[in-house]
Formats: structure tokens, C-alpha cells, sequence
């Protein structure tokens, strides 16, 4: 590293969005422009499409997604999970995990310059909004400046009045996400002395992310969002990040007339500071307020093309490659995540090729032992707890699998499980009582529903003790 890098390295020992007194710095940051620009804008259209219409798409009339915690209902795929299968849903947020681990590990954050929600929302339409109405940054500066004449209250009026609808409208289809657009639209439209809890819910929703997109912005990143900070552990250097290749750019310098010079070709515009939108310098290397957004990249490939040299001086690259010109190479910790994730991908899917459609828990009456039957037969009475998690009523039948004996349910014997529904019942299992040899007999009994066996619970049968 050049003596004229180490001498700003003065900026590791503040933050980028705070000044030397402790306040606030308000960035503005410059409209970026580009073919990376471009990208992330379509990734950003087709994200915001499937944002605001998966609430509106139903399978067999229940939504493709939802997370009613209240309720305890989760649909995932159109996939119904009970709080019975709480540990599938846990696996896969633990795989999730490693997975953002693993992709941090080789591509940085990524993640979050294309598809986080809190960029998508704030640099894509917010910051568009923003754009349009008060113009790019020297005029957003300026309008500021100014005193509250005309101009300036049309303006940030107007402003407001938008940002404030927008964040209505993401507002309510988060919350969708968790109660159903069916009853979102009930809340809409029905008298507000029904729904008064609901109601409650859309204005904080709609508060937060207003205060976060209107003021808070980036501080979201930069000081709420832990994901920023495991990438100080989860980063080396052989990992792809936004990065400035000072081999190539140093000593920096004004564009000169002279070619044969020993200047690098960074010509110390600040181009790519004025378009970050967390106010860093990407040439001092790698930094926590750093979204990988690649506003830098476009930026510095302008002003490579304005001064007839090749782009790339800002790129997705990694320290590595940056240092000996070789590319990425798998390291350890990238094979060691790829095994761990690959693990918990099998045990995810084993657990929901397995999962069965009816859950079914069985214990024995509380407070009771054993009945001698008229016949001489010995009963056990049973708790049983059935779930349905199929959209389809089911009959449910008993059969001891082990041994010859009988089951018989407590009132009616026609047994169906309505769909998406749990049912508590009673059963006897009547066993001969020349089938006890001991006090505490193993039984397994089947769980069928139409001829085919659903899950098989094994239990302890008490009979009389044999001297």
C-alpha cells in the first residue's frame, strides 16, 4: 500500500455518518447512472412485482405465504406448518443462515446492494421519488438551504404526502404477509369498532417504515442491521466485494497530457464518494458501511471512459486477486459451509419428503390403570390428539399392529378429521388377557385414513401383575 494511502487512514477511527461533534451527517448522494444501475433496477422491478402480488395468490384457497404468529398458522409454498413442525421450519432458517453465511464468504455483501428489502425500497423507489421531486444532489442541497418560501413548501409537502402513501401501501402488504389479505381487506373495509386491533397494527407498520424511509434511511444499514457486522468475521480476502484496485490506481493524480508517467489512473475525482449512498470513500478499502450497491463501480467507469483508460478501477474483485492478479480460488471455510449447508438442505428435505399428513399424539387417561372387561378382556383408556394438515377431510381409523386385540373409539366410530383442524378423542385398546405377560406391555398401534397407514405411535399397556 502507497505512503499516500496510509496517510488517510485516519478514517478507521470514525464512521462516515457521524461527525467529529457526534451529529448526524445527512448524505446526497449523487443519481447514479449505469449498466449496474440499470441491473439492479430491473432486479428491483421484478422484486417489488413479486413483493406486492404474492398476497393476491391463493392455492386451494389459502394464501402461498403466510406467518400468523397470533393464530399460529404458517404457510410456506402452500404449505401448511403447525407448531408441531416448529423444528422443520427452524432447520431451515438455521440452513438460510449458513447459506448467507456461506454466500458472504465468497461474494460479500451482495445481498445486500441487490436484493435487501430496506435498499430495494430506499434507493429504488424512495430515493427515485426523491429524485424527481427535489432533483439530484447539489439541488436537494440548495432546496434545503433555502428558507420556506413556495418552492420549498410544494415541494417537500409533496414529498412527504408520497413517501407517506408509498409506505401505506408497503405497509399493508407486509402485514398481509402475517394476516391474510382476506382479512386486511376486512379491515379496510369494514366499521373500524371491529377491527380495532388490526387497525392499530397498519398505522404502527406504516409509521416505522415511513420514519425509516422519510429520516432514519441508511442508519437502518449502518447501525440497526447486524449484517453489516458479520462481515468483519465472515470476510477474508479471498472474498468478491466492491473493491478499488489500488495496484492499478495508485499514485492517484489529475489527468496530465504526458503518457509516459509513473501516476496511477485514479484521477482523485470523488466521483465515486458523491454517489455512495453511506458517504464512503471505497478507496480506502473494504469498510462496515459499504453495501456492495456498485454505485461506485458505474461511476468510475464513467470517468474511465472520459479519460481514454480501461475500466475496472472499481470492480467486484477480491484483495487477493487485487494483490497477485489470480482468481477466486475455493478456500477452507468456503468447503467447510458448502458441507454444513449441503447437510442441512438433506436433513430439510428428508423431514418434509417424511412429514405426514396427520400428526397424531397418544397417552394414556391420566388418573387411570387398567379395566377388566366382562369377557375377561383387559382395556387401557387413551388420549389422542389428531392434526390434519392436509386441505381435505380425512377418516382416521386404529389398529394394533403388534399384537391381536381390538381398538375402540369413545362415541362415535366413524372418525373424520375436518382440514386444517385438530381433534381430541378417546380410545380403548382391549387386549385378551392371555396376551399380557407382563404388567407394562409395548403396543404399536396404526394410524390409517382410507385404507393407507399415516404413522404408527407406540405406547405402554398396563395389565394385572402375573406372580
Amino acid at each position: 500500500m502507497s505512503d499516500q494511502v496510509k496517510d488517510r487512514e485516519e478514517f478507521r477511527d470514525s464512521v462516515s455518518h457521524i461527525d467529529a461533534e457526534g451529529h448526524r451527517v445527512w448524505f446526497y448522494p449523487k443519481k447514479p447512472f449505469g449498466r449496474l444501475y440499470n441491473l439492479r433496477s430491473l432486479v428491483s422491478w421484478i422484486y417489488l412485482l413479486v413483493f406486492f402480488t404474492i398476497p393476491f395468490i391463493k392455492v386451494n384457497g389459502e394464501p402461498l405465504f403466510l406467518f400468523n404468529i397470533s393464530e399460529r398458522k404458517f404457510i410456506i409454498f402452500a404449505v401448511r406448518f403447525w407448531p408441531q413442525d416448529f423444528f422443520i421450519f427452524m432447520i431451515g432458517m438455521v440452513a438460510f443462515i449458513v447459506f448467507i453465511a456461506l454466500f458472504t464468504v465468497i461474494f460479500g455483501r451482495v445481498f445486500c446492494g441487490w436484493v435487501c428489502p430496506q435498499t430495494i425500497f430506499m434507493e429504488m423507489v424512495f430515493r427515485k421519488i426523491e429524485y424527481w421531486i427535489e432533483g439530484d444532489a447539489a439541488h436537494q442541497r440548495a432546496l434545503n438551504k433555502l428558507p420556506w418560501n413556495r418552492e420549498k413548501i410544494i415541494k417537500k409537502t409533496l414529498k412527504v404526502a408520497i413517501f407517506f402513501v408509498v409506505s401505506v401501501l408497503i405497509a399493508n402488504t407486509f402485514l398481509s404477509y402475517i394476516i391474510g389479505i382476506d382479512k386486511l381487506y376486512k379491515i379496510v373495509t369494514e366499521p373500524l369498532s371491529q377491527h380495532l386491533g388490526g387497525f392499530a397494527l397498519m398505522i404502527i407498520f406504516s409509521a416505522v417504515f415511513f420514519f425509516i424511509y422519510l429520516w432514519f434511511r441508511e442508519q437502518a444499514c449502518l447501525v440497526v442491521c447486524p449484517y453489516g457486522r458479520m462481515q468483519g468475521v465472515l470476510l477474508d480476502k479471498h472474498s468478491i466485494v466492491v473493491a478499488y484496485d489500488h495496484q492499478r490506481g495508485e499514485p492517484r493524480s489529475k489527468p496530465q497530457k504526458e503518457t509516459n508517467t509513473n501516476k496511477g489512473d485514479c484521477i482523485d475525482c470523488f466521483e465515486c464518494v458523491r454517489v455512495c449512498p453511506t458517504g464512503i470513500d471505497i478507496r480506502n478499502g473494504t469498510q462496515l458501511e459499504c453495501t456492495n450497491c456498485t454505485a461506485c463501480i458505474d461511476a468510475c467507469n464513467h470517468i474511465m471512459e472520459k479519460v481514454h483508460k480501461p475500466e475496472g478501477l472499481i470492480r467486484y474483485a477480491s484483495e487477493h486477486s487485487i494483490q497477485t492478479g489470480k482468481k477466486l480460488r475455493i478456500s477452507g471455510r468456503m468447503m467447510a459451509y458448502s458441507f454444513v449447508l449441503l447437510l442441512l438442505i438433506g436433513l430439510e428435505s428428508f423431514l418434509l419428503i417424511t412429514r405426514s399428513d396427520l400428526d397424531v399424539h397418544m397417552v394414556r387417561a391420566k388418573g387411570t390403570l387398567f379395566y377388566n372387561e366382562p369377557d375377561g378382556r383387559v382395556s387401557n383408556l387413551y388420549n389422542v390428539k389428531i392434526i390434519n394438515k392436509t386441505r381435505n377431510d380425512l377418516p382416521v381409523e386404529f389398529a394394533l399392529s403388534n399384537l391381536q386385540g381390538e381398538v375402540r373409539l369413545v362415541g362415535n366410530p366413524n372418525l373424520i378429521i375436518k382440514k386444517d383442524s385438530l381433534l381430541d378423542t378417546q380410545i380403548f385398546v382391549i387386549l385378551p388377557a392371555s396376551a399380557i405377560d407382563e404388567q407394562k406391555s409395548k403396543i404399536s398401534i396404526n394410524v390409517i385414513s382410507s385404507g393407507k397407514i399415516m404413522g404408527e405411535e407406540k405406547t405402554f399397556f398396563l395389565g394385572p401383575h402375573h406372580q
